[in-house]
């Protein structure tokens, strides 16, 4: 699994997005440097996300229960 180039955010929890549009997983590096995927996520959620006020809530709102998930690092 390689990991795309991450984009910094700026956020009180994460410190940086990435989106692998043709797997559909969006990388979310977060302050305390886990690193999480999601998967089968369409590039609108992503897009969303990246203009979302607050990254974290859209993450909670809108991904948490929605789509598959693992910490990698």
């Amino acid at each position: 699994m390689s990991i795309p180039e991450m984009i910094p955010v700026s956020s009180s929890n994460i410190s940086s997005i990435g989106y692998v549009e043709q797997n559909q997983e969006v990388y979310v590096r977060y302050s305390n440097g886990s690193l999480y995927v999601y998967k089968g996520v369409p590039p609108h959620e992503y897009h969303s996300l990246m203009s979302a006020p607050s990254f974290g809530s859209y993450i909670n709102r809108n991904f948490k229960n929605v789509y598959p998930y693992e910490r990698i690092e």
